[in-house]
């Protein structure tokens, strides 16, 4: 399963990119507006960091006005992924641009069927969101599952994106059901390797070293000293 970073901060993107585990970013307005920076100096410093694909949603509602921002975003960087809400308007837009050749991510995805017409669109991805559908009661999961059946019976070559992520039970079930992307807030991917007894052991392991008084970096020294 690829990993995407879901942040605009400049910072973690930083950071996170040099583990070699993030594949792409995903941003939405609501992050670039907690930036409180211009979207084009914003999106343009992420794609100069990431080498994945890195999504960049458009505002506009109407088919024609998401085709002209769609088109201004792709010149900030050859890795840019235009994001449209899932409305007729958006799927629109997302068969024409597609058919251009462009990469499309189709969000605000909450039903199958919602997802069956991305792909009928040719969305390169789709992103459903698990967390706000379990906000209301709903099962975030069952509906990824769905999607899955759906995109494997009829061979779409869509990418299920699975978003609004809660925690790492979300990406551990979506990896199992077969998903092909989760995209992350740091929290939750920092979330994912932490464990109480990885840290006890590492700290057992640590005291158990000290009392050997040994050094690593100082033990070939050592053994060089010995043959001589």
């Amino acid at each position: 399963m690829k990993l995407f970073i879901d942040t605009v901060d400049l910072s973690e993107i930083r950071d996170l990119n040099a583990t070699g585990l993030i594949d792409g970013v995903t941003t939405n307005p609501s992050l670039i507006a907690k930036s409180a920076r211009p979207i084009f100096e914003v999106i343009a410093e992420i794609c100069d960091v990431v080498a994945g694909p890195v999504s960049v949603e458009v505002t506009a509602k109407d088919h024609e006005g998401m085709m002209r921002e769609g088109r201004y975003l792709l010149g900030i960087a050859n890795n840019i992924t235009i994001k449209v809400p899932l409305t007729i308007d958006g799927l629109k837009t997302c068969r024409a641009l597609a058919d251009d050749g462009v990469a499309v991510n189709v969000t605000l995805c909450f039903s199958p069927a919602q997802a069956l017409l991305a792909a009928k669109a040719g969305a390169a991805f789709i992103s459903p969101f698990v967390g706000r559908m379990e906000d209301i009661g709903a099962e975030g999961m069952v509906m990824i599952k769905a999607i899955i059946d759906i995109y494997n019976a009829y061979n779409f070559d869509t990418k299920i994106l699975v978003a609004s992520v809660r925690g790492p039970h979300h990406v551990v079930e979506a990896a199992k059901m077969g998903a092909d992307i989760s995209t992350l807030p740091p929290a939750v991917l920092r979330a994912m390797y932490k464990h109480p007894l990885t840290d006890n052991g590492l700290e057992r392991f640590m005291a158990d070293w000290a009392n050997t008084g040994q050094s690593i970096l100082s033990s070939k020294k050592d053994i060089n000293d010995h043959k001589i």
